[in-house]
């Protein structure tokens, strides 16, 4: 046993063994949910059907309220809580093992429903049954925690101890769930891409390495799966989305994790205006689904979320809040070195809108914080390695971006299928040495261009982040269950405030 371990409670479970009682048992206990029994149970002036009936529920139990021949507790489930009422006249073979009982405990209660004298819905227990005895006290006061961070890492005591959490992390399913239905009436097909890559391709990032002993090869996870679902697109499956774990060997903030959660799709005979439309049609749907409408709220302010969105090009953009022209270099190294931007060594074209796209970021993303969520459209070619350039305008690709918030929530462009233009691309990539950038070309990606792949859309979508939106949560850490954390030595981890071994 570890510290959390409180002496009180292995006594209780030490005394349980002894006299032959399982704390632990094999089976568990068919139950009704708790909501159920809730919706179902109308009041004490007009009970419901199930009033008067035994009942069987399961959950862990809170403070314990005795009254010498009386327990009142509440009980809850993943679904709801309800009070158990225990009464030692119904229950006077097994009344002395209420002793055993700590808030905390997993315990299945099969009884009578019904109201209390002052109406409040209790299960009358007939029958308790400790299903699984906790050795470690439940916190006190969970809001009142000082080190934020060990909500995260004991994420397994904030979702029964910290109310609403569990919420959030159910509408984050139900959010899939809903993105999973949208796209499939649209007949896209989802499928599954490798998490391992020979080569780290598709975004640029920093990558994981690891080392396949088998092959003797080193491999990279997954920083984005695009190539690989823009080669099924060649292959004739046309619409294709996979949501995807991702992982990107950066830095952690309220915005980052190391490893994210990134849906992305692809649509042959389509470009990046049937994305537009795509993209703020689900994010509408989705909001409307999951908050009853189109406005919701966070970080303090209203966001519409009601399509269509505004469209602002990025030069634009950039010429209204940096002061000069993208392409006028000498300004744009001026800004830079005026925000203390670093200068990258050497120069170059690929040096240079590095550069130039940090001042953009600098200067802009915190501007893009309007009540509606906006497409900036039509980025500089050379900041989009795998996206076609416009017709009219070479100078800039068929790319946008959606912010909410002055967050980045999706990524989409209309993808270069050029063969010999994209290995072009690769190679100038490779010669960048961008420490971000693929280390060799991808010749297996650019073999299966020359096979030939259909115009085509794609779209990625962070969904982490689009859930902070739609959950009103300020990190990403708050919708991630286990995000990544730092992980300390044993003395240094803060102990969780507990309730007291007899709490009840």
């Amino acid at each position: 046993m570890t510290d959390l371990a409180a002496p009180e409670r292995l006594a209780k479970l030490a005394a349980m063994r002894a006299a032959g009682v399982d704390p632990y048992p094999a089976r568990g206990i068919e139950a009704t949910p708790i909501a159920e029994l809730v919706a179902n149970a109308g009041s004490a002036e007009a009970p419901g059907p199930r009033i008067g009936t035994e009942v069987a529920i399961t959950g862990r139990v809170g403070v314990l309220r005795d009254f010498g021949k009386l327990v009142f507790a509440p009980l809850a489930d993943r679904s709801g809580r309800m009070q158990i009422g225990l009464q030692k006249d119904k229950l006077a073979a097994w009344w002395e093992q209420r002793k055993w009982l700590d808030a905390g405990d997993h315990l299945g209660v099969r009884g009578e429903l019904g109201f209390t004298k002052k109406g409040e819905l209790t299960v009358w227990a007939g029958e308790v049954v400790i299903l699984s005895k906790a050795v470690a006290p439940p916190p006190e006061k969970w809001h009142g925690l000082s080190d934020q961070e060990l909500r995260y890492r004991r994420r397994y005591v904030d979702l029964w101890a910290n109310e609403g959490v569990a919420g959030v992390f159910v509408k984050r399913s139900r959010l899939l769930s809903l993105t999973r239905r949208f796209l499939e009436a649209r007949g896209f097909l989802e499928v599954e891409t490798p998490t391992l890559h020979p080569i780290a391709g598709g975004a640029t990032a920093r990558p994981f390495v690891t080392h396949h002993n088998a092959l003797g090869a080193d491999l990279y996870l997954r920083i984005a799966p695009e190539l690989y679902l823009k080669r099924l697109i060649v292959g004739g499956l046309e619409r294709v989305f996979e949501v995807s774990r991702n992982f990107r060997n950066e830095g952690i903030s309220v915005r980052h994790n190391p490893e994210f959660t990134m849906l992305e799709l692809y649509q042959a005979q389509a470009d990046y205006r049937h994305m537009l439309e795509l993209t703020e049609t689900l994010f509408e749907h989705l909001a409307r689904e999951l908050t009853g409408g189109t406005v919701v709220e966070f970080r303090g302010k209203s966001y519409d979320l009601k399509a269509p969105f505004p469209r602002l090009r990025y030069a634009d953009l950039f010429q209204r809040h940096v002061g000069c022209d993208l392409h006028d270099r000498d300004a744009v190294r001026a800004k830079a070195r005026e925000k203390g931007l670093g200068i990258p060594s050497g120069g170059g074209e690929a040096a240079y809108w590095r550069l130039m796209n940090d001042v953009f970021e600098s200067a802009v993303e915190h501007e893009l914080d309007g009540p509606r969520p906006v497409f900036i459209i039509d980025y500089p070619t050379p900041i989009c390695p795998l996206a076609k350039q416009n017709p009219a305008d070479p100078r800039f690709a068929e790319r946008f971006e959606v912010y909410i918030g002055g967050m980045e929530i999706a990524n989409a462009f209309s993808e270069l299928n050029d063969p010999a233009e994209q290995e072009r691309r690769f190679v100038e990539q490779v010669a960048s040495q961008d420490p971000e950038a693929p280390g060799e070309v991808d010749v297996d990606y650019v073999q299966a261009l020359e096979y030939g792949m259909p115009p085509a859309g794609g779209l990625g979508i962070g969904i982490d982040r689009l859930c902070m939106v739609l959950t009103n949560q300020d990190s990403i850490r708050d919708v991630l269950l286990f995000p990544t954390l730092r992980q300390p030595k044993a003395q240094e981890e803060p102990a969780l405030p507990g309730a007291g071994a007899g709490a009840g």
